[in-house]
């Protein structure tokens, strides 16, 4: 798999992108992302560590969210845990975070799939692997750099031990109706992928901006032969290292008769879901400087541009998320 090298922040806000504002588009051909082998980190969006905006939001939320421990063998994996306000017993879903580890952002969306009346549940997929058996929060608290590393070092068996645990926790729940879905986003997105090729439960898997499972650059045939369940694509339109994989992915879906239906937003950079959820870039003030003023209201152009197409992508991608949730 090819570096993320695409990923990196266009913005004063940390907005990972490159942008025009226009419709998202659906796509007849063309997926790949973080996959386990080694390659170059892609740079931390610079809201990944300090998502205030993420956390008022979360703070605000009136529904019952707390942090699970899930046994896994002789693992723990702590998992954030979001319960809908409704009458009925709800469809669960697993949230799979982004090759930043979990976040405020994560946990916040998680709360948001609540709202939309779901139970959501969002693991921790380096738990116990930070310093003094800690997770995400401890291994960035000791190396800036480190979660990235940490994830790409993850044994495939272990994530998916760690999912199967999370998935039979949260369906046995007593307010959970039995149904499971899983979403994930960037790392997460190709996660997801794997996992519907390992668990002929689910219902349905989300795949957002990640690729299908691969070997030497080629679809891994056996391995998507194995998928029982609707697979729904959500790209963006400025992400070429993830879309030039996708005419091979759909190609093997078809040919294997699965379900995958992918969809392309234009005007949006990879990790729109994210970008386009935090607030809008700041005007900048001028300062009586003319050529900084100049670059300052330039880059601000620039930002604003971006957001637009990420928020515009951000909010066309839930609505259509919420819809196929809603016929599970």
């Amino acid at each position: 798999m090819k570096a993320a090298d695409r990923l990196r922040v266009l913005t004063t806000i940390g907005i990972a992108v490159l942008a025009v504002f226009t419709i998202g588009t659906r796509v007849s051909g063309q997926g790949m992302d973080h996959q386990h082998m080694n390659h170059t980190l892609p740079a931390a969006p610079a809201d990944s560590e300090t998502q205030d905006w993420a956390k008022a939001r979360l703070a605000k939320s009136s529904r019952h969210q707390e942090w699970v421990k899930v046994k896994n063998g002789d693992r723990e994996v702590n998992a954030f845990v979001v319960y809908p306000e409704v009458s009925k017993k709800a469809t669960a879903v697993i949230v799979i975070h982004e090759i930043f580890g979990m976040s405020d952002w994560v946990q916040s969306l998680t709360d948001q799939l609540a709202e939309a009346g779901y139970i959501a549940i969002a693991p921790d997929l380096l738990s116990g692997m930070g310093p003094n058996g800690g997770g995400t929060d401890a291994i960035r608290a000791a190396d800036s750099n480190g979660v990235g590393k940490a994830i790409q070092a993850l044994p495939p068996d272990q994530i998916t031990g760690d999912l199967n645990a999370i998935a039979a926790y949260v369906t046995k729940l007593p307010a959970a109706n039995g149904k499971l879905a899983v979403g994930g986003f960037c790392w997460g997105g190709t996660q997801t992928f794997r996992y519907a090729t390992n668990n002929p439960k689910l219902k349905a898997a989300f795949v957002f901006y990640g690729s299908a499972p691969m070997k030497a650059q080629e679809m891994d045939m056996e391995a998507l032969t194995r998928i029982k369940t609707p697979v729904y694509g959500f790209y963006a339109g400025n992400d070429m290292r993830i879309n030039a994989t996708l005419p091979k992915t759909i190609a093997a879906m078809n040919e294997l008769k699965k379900k995958y239906d992918p969809v392309t937003y234009e005007g949006a950079g990879h990790g729109f879901m994210r970008a386009g959820d935090a607030p809008p870039p700041t005007a900048p003030v001028a300062k009586g400087d003319q050529a900084a003023d100049e670059k300052a209201a330039a880059d601000y152009q620039k930002a604003l541009t971006a957001y637009q197409g990420n928020k515009k992508a951000r909010d066309e991608a839930w609505v259509r998320w919420k819809k196929l949730l809603s016929s599970l």
